[in-house]
């Protein structure tokens, strides 16, 4: 350690200053003596020390002065007085102005040597300390999970960024971040796994954002990137490049290789007229908000009305004001109906981890599907209930025995009998949510055949919902491509040549010919 200690003596007796040389560069500390307070403040200038043995009185110059004005400027340098000229009022004085310890000459070496072991213990405890409470600063504005800053700090950086933006008539904006129904990764993964990805996510944002950009984890899966200096021309631009590499991003690549579905939402100043950072900070979450009421996987911008725009609707008499109170009324409606779906969500999850929403393969099943309902021409209301439906269609097995659902041989009779139960189960346990209700006779039959040799009630044909017809040959497109426990899984190829062979038997016709379209693009 003394190797790595550098002291100044400062004494204009030559004789004293020499000898203390001699005797502490044995202890092994790197010596330098000067004569007088001047020089003594040049060396302090080029060089750092650790600590200083100070006469106090000089011909030229106060000791004391000295002391005082290099305490100013660092006070973890340790000084020991060492004077002749001792005095109750020099001690007093020379400890206010922040010696570490006051010694009286002739000075004994031994208290010398036991007076600067302990000045530079003092010096290292409070070097710790300052480090300490370094990290623990660093702690309190750091995630511990994800390392970035925390709400804690946007609170603080977005007040500087706004006011900056507002002096320097600057643009400003903020993207919300949020993971669609992630709480499915955490039930059926479990949360250790959910924060395995939340920290992948966060090294991605980390790794899409501009040098002057701040990413932030806002709470629980939502992050948020402040944008300084950008409009909200480029931070659409940015949050849609962001939203495109995410949906093609594999997250876990070595592991379960999943595919997150992300909401985003914008809001800028000074185009959205903000007053406030927290109408900025609120404003952004509302658009994210927007974005998943819109079904999620999307970027929604800020879309504000002004006093003036209330006033001119309150004026405008009582439609315009039932027409908006509606509006309102079904916005709740749909946040609620988010919160609910995202529990059955993650019922839906359990019955097969290895289908899970966010996995790959089914992510290309909902491609499918929707590809078909396009081709179809359906209406944006039954591609969402048929977005449902994917998820939900085995939501029913939940009700079945594990021994049969994990059975590697053939079912018996009485076996296939209970897993033909699943659909009726999965339509009773949702019939009750009125937003999926007509997503309940997709579920019910979806395992019916077009020739009307299928189950749960035998159908046939245009009896069967299309948006079950559709779900059958997607669902059995999965079951094919997928390794079961007693066969492996059909190559791509042929897999659609099944589905071919099945068209007007076990599949209607007009959906097997939109499913080679759609496969054909993939």
């Amino acid at each position: 350690m003394g190797k790595d200690i550098k002291i100044m003596i400062v004494d204009d007796d030559d004789n004293m200053r020499e000898n203390l040389q001699d005797i502490l560069s044995e202890e092994g500390y790197k010596i330098t003596g000067v004569e007088s307070v001047e020089p003594a403040r040049q060396q302090l200038r080029k060089e750092f020390y650790n600590l200083i043995l100070l006469d106090i009185r000089f011909p030229a110059g106060s000791g004391l002065e000295l002391l005082q004005g290099i305490k100013s400027r660092n006070t973890d340098l340790m000084i020991v007085v060492c004077t002749g000229f001792a005095s109750v009022e020099s001690a007093v004085d020379a400890m206010n102005r922040g010696a570490f310890a006051y010694l009286q000459k002739p000075l004994n070496v031994d208290e010398v040597k036991i007076t600067i072991k302990k000045a530079l213990k003092m010096q290292s405890i409070s070097w710790e300390n300052k480090k300490l409470i370094k990290k623990l600063k660093e702690l309190s504005v750091k995630d511990p999970l994800t390392n970035l800053h925390n709400y804690r700090y946007l609170r603080e950086r977005v007040a500087w960024e706004f006011k900056r933006a507002q002096r320097y008539i600057l643009s400003l904006s903020i993207l919300m971040v949020d993971i669609d129904y992630f709480k499915s990764i955490n039930d059926v993964y479990g949360h250790q796994y959910g924060d395995v990805i939340l920290k992948e996510l966060a090294a991605y944002l980390l790794s899409c954002a501009r040098t002057n950009d701040i990413v932030v984890r806002y709470g629980g899966e939502e992050f948020l990137v402040l944008l300084p200096d950008t409009g909200k021309s480029g931070a659409w631009q940015f949050g849609k490049r962001l939203l495109e590499s995410l949906q093609e991003h594999v997250f876990d690549p070595k592991g379960k290789r999943i595919k997150l579905k992300i909401s985003m939402g914008i809001a800028s100043f000074p185009e959205d007229g903000f007053n406030t950072e927290s109408e900025l900070l609120d404003s952004s979450d509302q658009a994210l908000r927007n974005a998943k009421e819109m079904g999620g996987g999307r970027l929604s911008l800020f879309q504000g009305i002004s006093r003036m725009d209330i006033e001119k609707i309150v004026d405008k008499g009582g439609k315009e004001k039932v027409d908006n109170l509606k509006e309102k009324l079904a916005k709740m409606e749909n946040r609620v109906n988010r919160n609910l779906l995202e529990s059955i969500y993650a019922f839906a999850r359990t019955i097969d981890a290895k289908d899970c929403y966010f996995g790959e393969e089914t992510e290309n099943i909902l491609v499918i599907v929707v590809g078909i309902a396009k081709e179809l021409e359906l209406s944006d209301r039954e591609i969402e209930n048929l977005r449902h439906a994917v998820i939900l269609h085995d939501l029913g097995k939940i009700g079945i025995s594990e021994d049969i659902l994990h059975k590697k041989d053939k079912l018996d009779e009485r076996e296939y009998a209970e897993i033909k139960e699943h659909p009726r189960i999965g339509a009773e346990i949702i019939k009750s949510i009125h937003f999926l209700h007509e997503v309940i006779f997709i579920i019910l039959y979806h395992h019916e055949r077009y020739d009307g040799l299928g189950y749960s009630s035998g159908l046939r044909g245009e009896e069967i919902p299309l948006g079950a017809r559709i779900i059958a040959v997607a669902d059995v497109y999965k079951a094919l491509i997928t390794n079961r426990p007693y066969r492996m899984a059909f190559s791509r190829e042929e897999a659609v040549k099944i589905i071919e062979e099945g068209s007007g038997a076990q599949f209607d016709p007009r959906v097997v010919e939109a499913f080679l379209k759609v496969i054909k693009e993939m």
